[in-house]
Parts: C-alpha cells; structure tokens; sequence
C-alpha cells in the first residue's frame, strides 16, 4: 500500500491540498504562525518537484478572532461575517509572506456557492484557476464567507475542496486535519482502528459520531462526504494530519489513502453531478427509468409523464420516478413551456406533427448523471 499511495503523490501532476481552520491554529483559537510556516514549507517542496498546488485553506475567521478581540467562535452570522472579513486579508498576508520565503507568489481566491452552480460562472472560475497556474502562481483558495448566508453557502471547506478538485484537474486531493487517520470510531473510543486504505467508500463501516471542533465547521463526515465526491470523479484522496503534511506529500505511508471508485467525468457532468442547482423535475414512467438508469440511454418525451417547475433551454433538472425517487440529473433541450406539449409522443410524431426542431432527445445520455445506487 505505501508504493501505491507513493505513486499516487509523487506521480500527480497537480495537487489540490485542503487544510482546516483546526491544524492552523493554537490551543486559544488564533491562527498559529508555526504551522501555517510548516505547512508552506511543505507545499513549496511540492512545488519544487515541478507539481502544481492549489490550496484551499480555512482558517479566516479564526484568523480575525485575535483582531477582534472575540474569545470564541461567533454564533451569529453577522459576526461570523465580520470576523471572516478581518481574517481573510491577514490569513493571506501569512501565507504571502511565508510562499514569499521561496520564490512564489499566492494568489487569493474566494468563491461562493454561485460560482460553480452557475455555468457561466464555473466557467470563469476555471479560467482564473488557470491563468494563475499558468503564471506560476498558488492559488489560496476559501469560502466567500463575508457575503455568504446560511442558505447559499458551501457549508465547509471539504466540500468546496473536493468541487476545486475536479474543476482544476487535480490528479489528487489531500485533506490535511487534526487528525491523523480515518479510525473506524473517534479515536479516544476503545476498540478504535486506524483505516490506512479505502477500496471503495461507500463500503465503509465507520463511525464519525464526533463532531467538529470547536474553531472549524467540519468533521469526519464532511471528510467523507469531499473524499465521495473526488473519488467517484477518479481522483485519489488522501486524509492525514496537517503537522506531518511533509512526510504526506511525499508519498510516505501515513494517513489514510482512499482509492478512486470511478473515472474521471468531464467538468460538465461533475458541475451537473455535485454542483448545480436544479430548476425543475421530470417525472418518468417505469421505462424510461430503466432506460436511463439501465441502459445509459437518452430521455425521450414519450417517457416523461409530468413537467415540473420553470425552467430554459440547457437548465439543470432532476429526472425522477412514479414513486418521487431522484434516479437522474440531466440538462434538458427544451424548455419548460414547450415539454407538455410533448409528453408521450415520440419522436417522430412530434417532428411531423411541430417540425424538425423536436425531432431530439428531451435529455442526452452526454448531459446526464444517474444516481450511483448503494451497494447493498
């Protein structure tokens, strides 16, 4: 298992590497110089071995608790905001600085859940992502938490790690903690394992009934939910302690190494699969169910016994059975005024009967992702 999660590190092209607020601060709470200084001195050894790395990094509003004079986390999202606001701009000064140590520059880059539900907006977040690795540059890259509210946010960093993962291209994500292991219950429980190697998540037998800390938002369930997302994409992650990043990024056998479950999808059917915000639902009939989910074919209006919602042209939409179970998302080709009209016909009746424009699929099996079904 150390050669195959060696080759995974050091054999990647580009690494996208995910810290939390916790591995970067001190016992109080407020950012500790020391190991934001280890981890960069980790991460340019990265950079000398010619890998690209992105970095998405918490730490903003623990940053700002100092400055403000806050003794604890803030509850309430004002001051969530406000703290974020004031911390941001430091958190990336320190890093600045410390990149600075060997030659590189740190580009700053804040995202909100809009910028990759939206298609246009995912679109230019991409081409700022590139630009920047073009130039040589580290992207630093946090939630917007100073215009996000509870409704419209990522949630936490894991996540949002995970979605940057696969819109850059990284060959691996790494998930660096205050813990060193997935373990099969939290540590400090009796009869706990250390899990060195996941096969497949969604075999996993574990339980992560322990919470977050105190300073960030997530814990080993968000972890997992990030490590689902990338390694359904077919990309490797591997989950360790923040204070031994080096040794991690090297290749060396600590930590946990989850191995990826599917191939990489194009950046539409991944934005489509963990990114957007569907518009509208399509209620199939028992056929059409099987037809997509069974045999990867497209959807037809013959299939389709309801429209739901308002929606356009190339809008984002839940396919779904007689029975309300989500077996789909796909991106429809007709709008929400012109499908129910052609609901049930096929075809070929609706292109002699309305012209050659409805003579196409509702949805194409290109532009749709079926709902992976747990193993039993």
């Amino acid at each position: 298992m150390s050669e195959q999660r060696r080759e995974q590190i050091t054999a990647a092209r580009r690494l996208l590497v995910k810290v939390g607020s916790n591995a970067l601060t001190d016992s109080r709470g407020a950012l500790d110089p020391s190991r934001l200084e280890a981890l960069v001195d980790a991460l340019a050894a990265v950079r000398a071995r010619g890998q690209d790395v992105v970095l998405v990094s918490s730490g903003a509003m623990a940053s700002g608790m100092e400055p403000l004079k806050l003794k604890h986390r803030p509850q309430d999202l004002a001051s969530k905001q406000a703290a974020a606001s004031v911390g941001q701009s430091l958190l990336v000064a320190q890093y600045g600085r410390n990149f600075a140590r060997h030659g590189l520059t740190v580009g700053q880059v804040l995202l909100t859940v809009e910028d990759v539900a939206r298609k246009d907006h995912y679109r230019n977040a991409l081409r700022t992502f590139t630009r920047l690795l073009e130039l040589g540059v580290v992207p630093i890259v946090n939630e917007n938490d100073t215009v996000a509210t509870h409704e419209i946010r990522f949630g936490d960093n894991d996540r949002l790690a995970a979605l940057v993962a696969h819109l850059v291209g990284a060959d691996v994500m790494v998930l660096l903690s205050d813990v060193d292991a997935l373990y099969t219950a939290p540590p400090g429980r009796p009869g706990s394992q250390k899990v060195e190697l996941v096969a497949d998540i969604d075999e996993l037998d574990v339980d992560t009934n322990g919470g977050g800390a105190a300073i960030g938002t997530g814990g080993m369930e968000t972890k997992l939910h990030a490590a689902r997302i990338a390694t359904a994409s077919g990309i490797p992650v591997v989950l360790g302690a923040a204070e031994a990043a080096a040794e991690l990024l090297s290749g060396a056998p600590a930590g946990t190494l989850f191995l990826p479950t599917g191939k990489r999808r194009a950046r539409k059917l991944m934005w489509l699969a963990y990114a957007s915000v569907t518009q509208g639902e399509l209620v199939l009939d028992a056929g059409a169910v099987r037809a997509v989910t069974e045999r990867q074919a497209s959807l037809l209006p013959a299939g389709i016994l309801e429209v739901r919602g308002d929606f356009g042209v190339g809008d984002p939409v839940k396919l779904i059975s007689e029975g309300g179970q989500v077996v789909a998302r796909g991106l429809v080709n007709f709008d929400s005024e012109e499908l129910p009209a052609m609901i049930g016909h096929t075809t070929h009746e609706l292109a002699e009967n309305l012209g050659e424009h409805f003579d196409r699929e509702v949805v194409h099996r290109d532009d749709l992702i079926v709902k992976r079904r747990k193993k039993t």
